[in-house]
């Protein structure tokens, strides 16, 4: 069974060595995969030269306009690095480029049956200076404050409050209101006056409202995922963060080539 798996391996990375003539793939893509096939399997390693650009060429039988092509989207990758006169080199693993996924919240957005939305709080208050700054309104201007507290699989998941820019004529506030799913309140989905948003993490501890809320020692680890929304003039609508014990959440990345972003491909 070992030397079947070992000879299917040796076929599939065979197989992704070669342009396929056939396809409707561009060249140049393939010629990215078939790169990134040989970095993932260890046959050219960090700090290695790539094939010349007349090498891959004739290799592949492809132009120079494709070669440079897929070089260049290796590079923005940043799986290569060019050296002016040296060649292109197989980069070494940036860690500090990493992209981490929050595994335990992305399960619970995709379980929308399962998560409920509870609001506590909705009222008018008076923006003071913290709020007036993030919002980029004067002091003293109204918003509406809201609280909710997010439920998965009915049990206490997350605490969020928000100030929302008080405005009667603009639907973002009515859209605030009726939102009842985690989703809805990360991706603002069916919001059609937003255009980008900023999400800031860091560590802190659970407050004894956060504490009793989430039903949670005070003090315990926790998450604040602070966010902004801004609209088409980027102007700020809304400030809030969200608060979740540190063992509700994990951050998790592949820092590299993913081995199954290849076997898709």
């Amino acid at each position: 069974m070992r030397g079947n798996r070992v000879m299917d391996t040796v076929l599939r990375m065979e197989q992704l060595q070669k342009l396929d003539r056939n396809s409707y793939a561009p060249r140049y893509a393939q010629l990215v995969r078939i790169l990134q096939g040989r970095i993932a399997s260890g046959e050219l390693r960090p700090g290695d030269r790539l094939p010349s650009e007349a090498q891959l060429c004739k290799q592949h039988r492809v132009s120079p306009m494709t070669v440079r092509r897929a070089i260049n989207i290796l590079s923005q990758l940043g799986i290569v690095v060019t050296s002016q006169g040296r060649g292109t080199f197989v980069n070494s693993i940036q860690f500090w480029a990493a992209t981490f996924c929050l595994d335990g919240l992305q399960h619970v957005l995709e379980d929308e049956k399962g998560t409920t939305v509870k609001i506590l709080e909705a009222s008018i208050r008076l923006a003071d200076e913290r709020v007036a700054g993030e919002l980029a309104i004067r002091t003293g201007q109204r918003t509406i404050y809201i609280r909710r507290l997010i439920y998965s699989q009915a049990k206490p998941f997350i605490y969020h409050r928000e100030y929302v820019i008080y405005d009667p004529k603009r639907p973002i506030v009515e859209s605030e209101m009726n939102v009842t799913s985690l989703k809805g309140l990360f991706e603002r989905v069916g919001d059609s006056t937003l255009k980008r948003s900023t999400l800031t993490i860091e560590a802190t501890v659970l407050k004894e409202e956060e504490a009793e809320l989430l039903e949670s020692p005070v003090q315990a680890p926790a998450f604040r995922l602070e966010h902004i929304f801004y609209d088409f003039d980027d102007r700020p609508v809304s400030w809030g963060w969200f608060i979740c014990p540190g063992d509700r959440l994990r951050f998790t990345t592949v820092v590299g080539i993913r081995d199954e972003e290849l076997r898709r491909r």
